[in-house]
Order: structure tokens, then sequence, then C-alpha cells
């Protein structure tokens, strides 16, 4: 992670669930102190909130050597009434976009 991002104070659109699961889905090789820093949360936040979505099934976790590799379950529907029927995938498909994207840099200068 190239730079630690200024904390943020007041209420967001979207959840720190679902940044975490965004940042995975981008990397799914990613430490948790990179994801803490890209979400702005901390690195025991950002563990308790995988927690979270591996017991729910959301998310699983294989570890190789000091590696862990995740893998999301994308076919899981959203936990919340409102949301009835949509999946992991379609929230993903929303959040998810390419780093060249997020950073303004141009393709292949990320």
């Amino acid at each position: 992670m190239v730079g630690v991002p200024a904390p943020h104070t007041g209420w967001t659109f979207i959840t720190s669930h679902a940044r975490v699961l965004a940042a995975i889905a981008d990397n799914p090789n990613v430490r948790v102190r990179d994801i803490a820093a890209r979400c702005r949360l901390t690195e025991r936040a950002v563990a308790r909130i995988i927690a979270d979505l591996e017991q729910d099934g959301y998310l699983s976790h294989t570890r190789e050597g000091r590696t862990n590799t995740y893998r999301i379950e994308p076919d899981r529907v959203l936990r919340h009434p409102a949301e009835a029927g949509l999946t992991v995938a379609s929230l993903l498909a929303l959040l998810v976009q390419d780093e060249s994207e997020r950073t303004g840099a141009p393709s292949g200068q990320v």
C-alpha cells in the first residue's frame, strides 16, 4: 500500500464489512495491514470483520506459508431483508473497480 489515508469521521454509505470484502475481492492475497490502510480501519477491526464474514460463510481462507488466500462466496445472499435475493457478487460488481480507476492513474501505471 502506497500510503495510509487520513481517518474518516461521520457516517458513510458503505459499511466497513462491504469495504473489507471489496478489498479482498480486488486482491485475494491482501494483507490485513493493507486492508486496514485502504479501508481506514484498525488492523484489529479488519480482523474482527474477516472473522464475522467467515463465521457467516461469506468468506473463507487458506494459509500458504505466511500468507492468507481468501475465497469469497459470490452466490451468498446479502443479510438485510431490503436486499433480499441480492448476492455478494452483485454487491461487489458495484464496489470493486480497477485500481487505475480508483487512483486516477493511467492504465498500467498504478
